[in-house]
């Protein structure tokens, strides 16, 4: 079987982090099975569309390294489309599903129903006075055909609905296993509305069979919605495709993900500084694991340990704290080069603009401290402005201000009488400073806090060597003096 899988999102805004996990499982198990994967636009619903949200979700699909084979493209900031089975945007095959309406109302399989909002609010508060499915009714499937084609001639604007039989309807996933569903629990669906609209259950039906989708895979929300498409598959004559529905991402309360406890949209976390490789490794893992003693995978390897079967049933929780841990450890394993370049647009964004080199040596040094490229904007801060502190944090422990003073004196002495070659190596400058507290009898702390605070302004931060090093030889002096000064006032 040549496989080909699709992601089919709604233009409402933003990429959502469950929407990700659909778009990448669909890519891994196209991609492992050498198929197809194929973007389309759906549409329809015209009164949730925003503008400009599929030039946005292009984008980040592109910044994940979800790269399609069909579906519409930007070339120069317009919209094209690469493949033969396009137009990949719903609103643009608007003739084909009135076409497949057509088709099913002469079958007999749908009907035409003429029944306004008002009727159809009336009957559904009947329903539940009389705690009755509050299904339609099915009035408009009793009219005659006569009665049908007067009103139609008499110019009514009917939408068109799917008329489910009687029985049972039994489908398989790959994931859940076999699914039986009581037809009486299926309302007669609206497949075409009265603007000539379809509604997503015809859409997505005629599309996945015209674009030769062989494997649908999607939110478990969708599982009700099944037998409403195996009833148009079969009522078309179609083969029906493999469903794969995946567990709901939560909360850590276990509720479903929402806005209303965190960032739910990929763009926000690619804003705040996640990288997109450790972002799309984490939500690889939000329901599947290829062995489950490890958790950094390329995406290569994800693409050749993808498993359908092996995608868990139950819920998984979306943990902050456990994407920060894995962002942390993809920044740690950059190589310096790689790290600058992710880390500029940030730095260039916040007027903390500076030079290559010095930029490399605070990366070389804070990178083992950073959760995201955001935080490089503090992190670099201290080595680019001037440090403020209080006075009393200079001082170690039960020591003394005039302590710490005398401690910065002698350290300010030794510093001012090296080389300058000494400042190009931290190794050097952390020789030379441990050799002078040993040589003096001296603890660490009482040498090396005060040191670091005068250097830093903060209480967490690299070793005073590494801070030394990155300031220059001037800028140390420059800040031990000021700390001196500040301790005698």
């Amino acid at each position: 079987m040549n496989i080909k899988t699709r992601f089919a999102p709604s233009p409402t805004g933003y990429l959502h982090i469950g929407s990700l996990r659909t778009a990448l499982y669909s890519f891994l198990f196209a991609r492992h099975h050498a198929g197809v994967f194929l973007l389309r636009i759906e549409d329809t619903d015209r009164t949730r569309y925003v503008e400009g949200a599929i030039e946005s979700l292009i984008k980040t699909l592109a910044r994940m390294g979800l790269d399609y084979d069909e579906g519409p493209v930007l070339v120069d900031g317009r919209l094209e489309e690469k493949g033969e089975n396009g137009p990949y945007t719903q609103s643009a095959r608007l003739e084909l599903y009135t076409e497949h309406a057509r088709r099913l109302i002469e079958q007999g399989d749908a009907y035409y129903c003429f029944c306004s909002r008002e009727r159809l609010e009336d009957a559904r508060k009947a329903a539940e006075l009389s705690r009755l499915p509050t299904k339609y009714d099915r009035t408009c499937l009793r009219l005659t055909p006569e009665e049908v084609r007067a009103r139609l001639e008499a110019g009514e604007k009917p939408v068109v609905r799917l008329h489910i039989p009687e029985g049972e309807t039994t489908f398989e996933d790959i994931i859940r296993g076999s699914v039986t569903i009581q037809n009486e629990q299926i309302d007669d669906q609206v497949l075409l509305k009265a603007d000539g609209f379809p509604t997503y259950h015809l859409a997505v039906v005629v599309d996945d069979h015209l674009m030769g989708v062989t494997h649908i895979i999607r939110g478990e929300e969708w599982i009700s919605s099944v037998p409403k498409h195996v009833h148009l598959y079969r009522a078309f004559g179609w083969a029906i495709p493999v469903y794969a529905h995946l567990p709901l991402i939560l909360n850590p309360d276990k509720s479903k993900l929402s806005k209303r406890q965190g960032d739910v949209a990929v763009e926000e976390y690619l804003t705040k500084g996640y990288l997109p490789e450790a972002l799309l490794n984490y939500v690889a893992l939000l329901g599947f694991n290829p062995t489950g003693d490890r958790e950094i995978y390329t995406l290569r390897e994800l693409i050749e340990a993808f498993d359908l079967s092996k995608v868990n049933k139950s819920g998984a929780v979306f943990d902050v704290q456990k994407l920060d841990w894995m962002n942390g450890m993809y920044i740690r394993s950059m190589d310096l080069g790689t790290l600058m370049e992710r880390a500029e647009p940030f730095l260039g964004g916040a007027g903390k603009a500076l030079d290559a080199e010095r930029l490399k040596k605070i990366l070389a040094v804070e990178q083992e401290r950073m959760t995201t490229l955001t935080e490089i904007v503090e992190h670099v801060r201290p080595y680019v402005e001037s440090v403020a502190y209080d006075a009393a944090l200079l001082v170690w422990k039960k020591s003394t201000k005039e302590d710490a003073r005398a401690k910065l004196e002698g350290v300010h002495e030794l510093l001012s009488a090296m080389a300058p070659q000494v400042f190009d190596d931290v190794a050097l400058i952390e020789t030379e400073v441990k050799r002078y507290i040993e040589d003096k009898g001296f603890e660490n702390g009482p040498v090396l806090w005060p040191m670091r605070v005068a250097l830093s302004g903060s209480q967490n931060s690299a070793s005073p060597f590494q801070i030394a090093w990155i300031l220059g030889r001037e800028e140390t002096l420059a800040r031990l003096a000021h700390a001196i000064e500040y301790l005698s006032s």
